[in-house]
């Protein structure tokens, strides 16, 4: 068994869904991940992560519109304004989402379903640096060996 970590850091140009599983997968595949456990988490309180379908733009754009009717940017309903009218909202939308995830990895790569994709979902307006840390624990193919 070993273990392997990596910081991804994103930005994230403004607010929306990010397809990352695009660098996830190259970190997977460059570090010989063979079987185990893949745990992303990000480090941040006013993003998410989420896995959801990468195939049809609609479903992306449904679940922003969703959480733009649910959790609006309107400064009267809020006392926490201190970075701006959209941080309180954005805090809000993360606790709903997942700061969080975990996808087994077999034979060098994600198990993830045929439609499924690794989204950083960022929930402020302004553009963003995030990180992601990357946590591997399983089997490592080793090329020396």
């Amino acid at each position: 068994m070993a273990i392997q970590q990596f910081n991804l850091k994103v930005t994230a140009p403004a607010k929306g869904l990010f397809d990352i599983t695009g660098r996830v997968a190259a970190w997977v595949d460059e570090k010989n991940l063979k079987t185990g456990l893949l745990t992303l988490f990000i480090r941040h309180t006013s993003a998410s992560l989420t896995i959801q379908e990468n195939a049809d733009p609609d479903v992306l754009c449904d679940l922003e519109a969703f959480f733009d009717r649910s959790v609006p940017e309107d400064s009267a309903l809020y006392r926490h304004m201190t970075e701006g009218p959209d941080d309180m909202p954005a805090h809000i939308r993360a606790a709903l989402t997942a700061t969080s995830l975990s996808i087994p990895v077999s034979g060098g790569r994600m198990l993830l379903g045929t439609w499924q994709g690794i989204y950083l979902w960022e929930h402020r307006a302004v553009p963003q640096e995030r990180q992601i840390v990357l946590h591997f624990d399983g089997m490592i193919d080793d090329p020396n060996s």
